[in-house]
């Protein structure tokens, strides 16, 4: 007697987003690669990170930059044209109070020549601190208008601004809460109750590096994921981003020496695996977009991507 594996099939789908012209994210109707079980219409994004000023890295990242560090167009040129990024996740930490306190005509003109320079969407992100994140992102909108370009990190504290700038030039957000499934919904609740669509909404969970919170970051989106799909709740149905490049290069697994650690290994070996290890694991939990910084790393999860593809596909198949 041949055994047959149950399939469970679930009552939810996650909302597909739009981002750039045309390039969709979510859509699922199963988990992460149970393709035997559901629909996975859109294969998970690497974003890879540009930064409006230059960053002290770790040489393993440092070296791959070198050339382009000091001119975010360019760097996002190279993400784009040599290690083939699907997005370009700008990250603009030249507005930091507590650094450069870039203002937000200059953050905006830096979008809109980065945004000129690419052929692939672009996702610009702030650096958290509520207030000067809300009157950099507004102007981003404003300047930005014609552009279908995610907004973030939006939280409680500014989600009225930003979402109230995003819904009048028709900008999606992304959502940031810290690790949790209540806080992630209430969020959502907020934003649409002010009136930024649910098909505008990107959730990004908070992530942490192998080693440091990635098991309880992967157990809160295990559990985001069953509220979308299982439970068919739809204030959870939203499409996962993942900024987890700066986590795992800040780990200290990633960045010490082996001098200091001779059992360690080769450090630039280390780095890269791990962010492509944490950069996996997130994909097996639920993540649409990885925002990503080596791209060797990036290679190595490309294929993790394409492996589990196929596998899913042998197995609908047989």
């Amino acid at each position: 007697m041949s055994f047959e594996p149950p399939i469970e099939t679930c009552k939810g789908t996650i909302r597909e987003v739009t981002i750039g012209s045309d390039t969709k994210v979510g859509g699922e109707t199963t988990f992460p690669f149970h393709l035997w079980e559901g629909e996975m219409p859109n294969a998970p994004m690497v974003a890879m990170e540009v930064y409006d000023e230059p960053q002290e890295w770790p040489e393993a990242v440092q070296k791959v930059y070198a050339d382009v560090m000091s001119d975010p167009v360019a760097w996002a040129r190279k993400c784009q044209d040599e290690f083939k990024a699907d997005a370009i996740c700008l990250q603009l930490r030249s507005i930091d109070p507590n650094g450069s306190d870039a203002s937000p005509e200059s953050a905006a003109e830096t979008v809109r020549k980065v945004n000129e320079a690419i052929d692939i969407p672009l996702i610009v992100y702030g650096t958290g601190t509520p207030d000067k994140d809300a009157d950099v992102l507004k102007k981003v909108a404003e300047v930005m208008a014609d552009a279908n370009i995610p907004l973030g990190p939006v939280d409680d504290a500014n989600h009225r601004l930003i979402g109230a700038a995003a819904m009048g030039y028709k900008k999606p957000v992304v959502g940031f809460t810290s690790m949790d499934v209540n806080l992630a919904k209430q969020l959502n609740v907020l934003l649409t109750q002010l009136g930024v669509p649910e098909d505008k909404i990107i959730i990004d969970p908070t992530t942490g590096a192998l080693g440091y919170g990635l098991e309880y970051c992967y157990s809160i989106m295990e559990r985001d994921r069953l509220a979308a799909l299982v439970q068919n709740d739809g204030k959870m149905q939203m499409p996962i981003l993942n900024n987890l490049a700066p986590e795992t290069w800040k780990a200290k697994e990633s960045r010490v020496s082996e001098e200091e650690e001779p059992t360690y290994g080769n450090v630039e070996t280390r780095g890269i695996l791990w962010e492509a290890i944490t950069a996996t694991t997130l994909l097996l939990a639920g993540t649409d977009i990885l925002v990503m910084r080596h791209p060797k790393a990036v290679e190595l999860v490309r294929a993790a991507i394409d492996g589990l593809q196929a596998q899913s596909k042998e197995k609908v198949a047989s």
